[in-house]
């Protein structure tokens, strides 16, 4: 985000268990340290210290009440930076309420459109329900994404929707509630990255990586729903070598 970057802070665990996590070490595994609300209020002042555009908060759910007295105690010390909220998107209405007035730009995940392959895939039975009804509190918080003149995201919602083989994510119903039920403005970041980590070496429908005709479709559906703010990731192209 911009020319100085976000200021991310990655927390350990998350309340998904998603079977090809592409940050398994951190999300699953707990890879990360230990620390009290004084030194996390210290991370987000040192971050806004070296010209972060802003606090980037990565899988927070699960810990929004200590989140919470961190921000007290660095906004007493000078903290103004926009807050973002960088969710898997299995967030409940009660955690969003408190968030309420606090957090400037929503980023959260939209993984699946069908219930039975988030059980299958996430551990959780009910994603596509709760994920759609947390969309919509975010976006009645913070309305469409907001870019200042540099293009730098001042306040807003940001959809990320990671492309999955044998169309496993459920795009189309994804972008059609998208566009009908929360904005056609709505800014979507359409991901190309998936490759088969942690878990997915197990599960077929995963073991391989996304085909670039699949993230092709993927992009037409959205257009095809009215959504026109895309943010398109190019789609990785494998390095050949000859011998």
């Amino acid at each position: 985000m911009g020319r100085h970057g976000s200021g991310t802070i990655f927390f350990s665990y998350c309340n998904l268990h998603c079977a090809f996590c592409q940050n398994y070490t951190i999300s699953q595994l707990g890879e990360g340290s230990p620390v009290e609300e004084e030194t996390l209020a210290a991370m987000m002042l040192s971050l806004q210290e070296r010209g972060c555009h802003n606090i980037n908060l990565v899988s927070p759910t699960h810990v929004v009440p200590y989140i919470l007295e961190a921000l007290e105690l660095a906004a007493a010390k000078g903290l103004n930076l926009p807050l973002v909220y960088n969710s898997g998107g299995y967030d409940a209405m009660e955690t969003l309420e408190l968030l309420d007035g606090v957090v400037d730009i929503y980023m959260p995940d939209m993984k699946y459109s069908d219930e039975k392959i988030a059980e299958e895939l996430s551990g959780v039975k009910d994603y596509p329900e709760v994920n759609r009804a947390a969309v919509r509190e975010m976006h009645r918080q913070v309305g469409d994404l907001k870019l200042d003149e540099q293009g730098i995201a001042k306040r807003g919602l940001l959809v990320r929707h990671l492309v999955l083989p044998e169309g496993l994510a459920g795009t189309e119903e994804v972008v059609s509630f998208l566009a009908k039920e929360v904005s056609a403005d709505t800014y979507l970041n359409v991901m190309a990255q998936y490759h088969p980590c942690y878990k997915a070496f197990d599960i077929p429908r995963l073991a391989r990586r996304l085909q670039e005709q699949e993230f092709s479709d993927a992009v037409d559906l959205a257009h095809r729903q009215g959504l026109h703010r895309l943010d398109k990731e190019q789609f990785p192209q494998l390095l050949k070598v000859h011998f």
